[in-house]
């Protein structure tokens, strides 16, 4: 079957700086200020781990499509890809199904190949990923995903579950024999559970938080920074804007389910700091368009985060609290997590988020 395009293709955007080869090999080291790094209308691209392909080092959040209307959703996605972002993010968990709806309609206008579109599947079993998959190829419009991804893993029994007989893993196979995907990863929100998908197969990707709290808190992401490098798989780093579970007693300035970071000056630090760490190539924003222009404003200034600049994140880091160590260390003991960890996080309205 002919892959199809997203409609009429808009005209050729503009770039940024001279088109040079980044010293980024599979997204494992960071550029040096002698390095060429290629930009798109600005916005650095980073090699996508063994892929080969460039994405923007900021991804589209199309979780925050939910927050808005059609119209404003349309914008917002045709405004970033403008600005360089070819990277967009969504799964059929977001709104139940109203992100992938939102941006099938948005992305229309837009050239397919020149959008790396990543899905992913909260199904663990072979016949519900197949049929979710489906779903998803029809709300976005188009016939092959770029990126197919587990999503939300958290513990090693629902891991094995999906990689094992008639697991999920065995849709995602038959799915890239089919050209219906491209490359395999997965998002997790425990230890243990993206080492042990890692140990079970050299994904193309792994999505984990990547941010300043969680890293000094507890070290949170180190161990499968590590895997990741050893295995050659790229890096996306999810909650880069995260300033940690909000504190008892402070007022919550965003509906949301954790704390970000809300100044420019803030932002353009702390995806500094994310994406310096060794394998990431891209970090996903927060679900909301103000933040995600942030975060692009952020990453066309980027640079590698210097000494002191992590010495300020280490005193800010002091002040915060982790938003992931309940439920790593519930997992890290050996225990299921029963009931939902932050009942406000879009994470937990799956059936499969908790058993």
């Amino acid at each position: 079957m002919k892959r199809r395009a997203f409609l009429k293709a808009v005209g050729s955007i503009a770039t940024g700086g001279a088109l040079g080869v980044q010293s980024i090999l599979g997204g494992c080291e960071q550029a040096t200020s002698t390095d060429k790094i290629e930009k798109v209308a600005g916005l650095p691209r980073r090699v996508l781990g063994r892929t080969g392909r460039k994405v923007s080092i900021v991804g589209f959040p199309g979780l925050a499509l939910i927050h808005y209307d059609q119209n404003r959703c349309t914008a917002g996605i045709h405004s970033a890809f403008e600005k360089g972002v070819n990277y967009f993010d969504v799964a059929p968990a977001y709104g139940n199904g109203e992100a992938e709806i939102k941006m099938g309609i948005g992305l229309q206008g837009l050239e397919r190949s020149r959008i790396f579109l990543a899905c992913k599947t909260n199904m663990r079993d072979e016949e519900g990923a197949r049929k979710e998959l489906e779903q998803s190829l029809k709300r976005l419009k188009t016939d092959y995903f770029d990126l197919y991804q587990m999503h939300h893993l958290r513990w090693p029994e629902e891991v094995k579950q999906a990689m094992g007989p008639n697991g999920a893993f065995e849709t995602f196979l038959k799915a890239k024999e089919q050209g219906k995907v491209k490359y395999l990863g997965f998002s997790a929100h425990t230890t243990k559970g993206a080492l042990e998908a890692m140990k079970g197969f050299y994904f193309d990707t792994v999505m984990f938080p990547i941010n300043f709290v969680e890293f000094f808190k507890m070290g949170f992401g180190q161990p499968v920074l590590e895997l990741a490098d050893k295995q050659g798989a790229a890096v996306l780093a999810i909650k880069p804007l995260s300033k940690g579970a909000w504190p008892e007693g402070v007022e919550k300035t965003r509906k949301w389910w954790y704390r970000t970071t809300e100044t420019q000056e803030e932002v353009d630090l702390v995806m500094r700091f994310t994406l310096s760490q060794k394998r990431v190539v891209a970090g996903i924003p927060p679900s909301f368009l103000d933040l995600l222009d942030k975060a692009i404003v952020a990453g066309r200034s980027y640079r590698p985060v210097t000494e002191s600049e992590m010495q300020k994140l280490r005193e800010m880091a002091k002040t915060c609290e982790s938003v992931f160590r309940r439920e790593e260390e519930q997992v890290a003991h050996g225990g299921l997590i029963h009931e939902p960890v932050y009942p406000d996080s879009p994470h937990e309205c799956c059936p499969c988020a908790y058993v």
